[in-house]
């Protein structure tokens, strides 16, 4: 039994590959709609990981809280303590490019941020950390399958949610496709962990216009992205 500040179980307890959700509430949606023989593996903090069977392929599924620190936290433990090798984020981002639309899947090839998480790696520069490409590409096949492929490219990583400057404008121009809270600590990790990494986002809202879904919709209908990520676990 491994015990952190953040998770209480054993390394078996994992499958080599992690869904993960922000919503704990989305974990246990997946745990209950897609897994069979899932259990509970971790409920610390309320942070819930199930581990259980899709189409006979044993793998896990937990949250990991919103933000950067937080999917930092939960992406290094289980890569470096529980022996997991891949972590497929699910969740959700406000498009900035406008040829988008709600419900739209992102796979975010790279991220950009201003956040200063790689520095905690000893480099005193800018990381625009990139996907596992093994993981990328069998997320485009998949989708290409299951009639909802992805749309690759760059993401933002914002450090904050609430904020009295905005570049959204200006990643806009650059081509930046959307603005979500974890990608950039999520590929860091993976990369010094030399393990596999990919996030894939649905589009819940645009900040321009304010369109955007409810907590309902984010939690219980983006099977796509989901799906996707079942099916390459």
């Amino acid at each position: 039994m491994i015990r952190t500040p953040h998770i209480n179980a054993s390394k078996e307890d994992f499958a080599p590959t992690v869904i993960m959700p922000g919503d704990p509430l989305r974990s246990r949606f997946i745990a209950e709609n897609y897994l069979t023989n899932a259990r509970l593996v971790n409920n610390v903090r309320g942070v819930q990981g199930y581990t259980g069977e899709y189409k006979g392929k044993r793998v896990s599924v937990m949250a990991s809280g919103m933000g950067m620190p937080s999917i930092g936290i939960y992406s290094y433990e289980l890569f470096n303590y529980f022996d997991v090798q891949n972590i497929i984020r699910v969740g959700s981002a406000g498009m900035l490019n406008q040829s988008l639309h709600l419900r739209d899947i992102v796979a975010a090839m790279t991220a950009c941020t201003t956040s200063n998480y790689a520095r905690s790696f000893g480099f005193d520069g800018s990381l625009a950390p990139c996907c596992s490409y093994k993981l990328l590409s069998a997320a485009m096949e998949a989708g290409e399958r299951l009639g909802h492929k992805p749309v690759p490219g760059v993401v933002f990583s914002s450090d904050v949610f609430y904020s009295e400057v905005s570049h959204l404008d200006v990643l806009e121009k650059m081509g930046v496709l959307c603005v979500e809270m974890e990608a950039v600590s999520l590929y860091l990790n993976a990369a010094r962990a030399g393990k596999d990494a990919l996030a894939l986002l649905t589009i819940s809202d645009n900040p321009k216009t304010g369109e955007e879904l409810s907590a309902e919709d984010r939690q219980n209908t983006f099977t796509g992205m989901m799906e996707i990520a079942l099916e390459i676990a």
